[in-house]
């Protein structure tokens, strides 16, 4: 595990440095150190700007970080970073990775064999019972569902897993802070108990347009495939669709969903399977899986 100063380096180095977050899940792997990368940013800006004498040191810097994060912790979230053996196998090996991840919960070495669930908010009575399906097959053939927490589809896929006794990682477009939806406040809890709920975003962030495309990058970077129950063209879960596609992870769309145009159109891409049963999913996977094209 990486030592406390460097998860609170990574911390100072997401609020103050200059360059998109997503640059530095790279920047940080390659130098192997938060601080390093931290104490070069400030050496370089002061070379070109005088110091502010007011203004603290990454070391104060650091310091209050890294009390900020204890106290994360006592609030029962845990922050890993790309620096950590523990951050997930699955998603370190994405472009798109987050260079930090807030966790309630615990995942699991078995958590690499997941498939994400995902679809509409507004579904139909057949989307949710399609979702609930999926995810009990799911979970009977040893896989740990992912999905969002979103109304709809995520709900059914969450709520079938863990009815059926099986693991359920929730990937949210929140802080770990915060519920959203509320009335799902309940089932995230839950999910906190038997599994992971997950965020890339500071504990207080609320939910925003951007978040919930980043939230769609991280739950298919987890996954081993995606599967894309119900969605309209403009849909989110279209959004993990192409992502999933990007991270040269297999989605699976219902043969009923190809009535879409948009959903035509991405069958056709290498890496998209229609499927019309559960179990044809599984098998799928399976086979890629013993074939080395996917590693869980």
């Amino acid at each position: 595990m990486a030592s406390p100063n460097e998860s609170a380096a990574l911390v100072v180095l997401l609020r103050s440095g200059k360059r998109p977050w997503l640059q530095y899940a790279d920047v940080v792997e390659d130098a192997g150190s938060a601080t390093a990368v931290l104490i070069d940013e400030r050496a370089t800006k002061e070379t070109l700007f005088e110091q502010d004498a007011d203004s603290p040191s990454a070391e104060q810097e650091i310091a209050k970080a890294a009390a900020e994060i204890e106290q994360w912790e006592r609030e029962g979230m845990r922050l890993l970073t790309v620096l950590d053996p523990e951050y997930p196998d699955n998603l370190r090996t994405v472009h798109d990775r987050p260079p930090l991840i807030f966790m309630a919960g615990e995942l699991l070495p078995r958590d690499a064999r997941s498939i994400a669930v995902v679809g509409a908010r507004k579904a139909s009575t057949r989307g949710r019972d399609a979702a609930a399906a999926i995810a009990e097959h799911l979970v009977a053939a040893g896989y740990t569902v992912v999905s969002g927490l979103a109304r709809g589809i995520d709900t059914a896929a969450h709520t079938a897993a863990l009815a059926g006794g099986g693991r359920t990682v929730a990937v949210i477009g929140t802080g770990l802070g915060r519920a959203y939806p509320p009335e799902n406040a309940r089932l995230q809890r839950r999910i906190t108990h038997t599994g992971a709920v997950i965020s890339q975003f500071w504990p207080d962030a609320p939910p925003s347009k951007r978040s919930f495309p980043m939230r769609n990058a991280v739950m298919s970077g987890l996954s081993l495939a995606s599967v894309v129950v119900e969605a309209s063209e403009r849909s989110g879960s279209r959004v993990q669709a192409r992502l999933a596609l990007e991270h040269g992870r297999p989605v699976f769309l219902p043969s009923e969903l190809l009535e879409q145009e948009w959903a035509r159109r991405l069958a056709k891409r290498p890496g998209a399977h229609v499927f019309r049963a559960p179990q044809e999913i599984t098998a799928t996977v399976e086979r890629l899986t013993c074939s080395g094209a996917l590693v869980p």
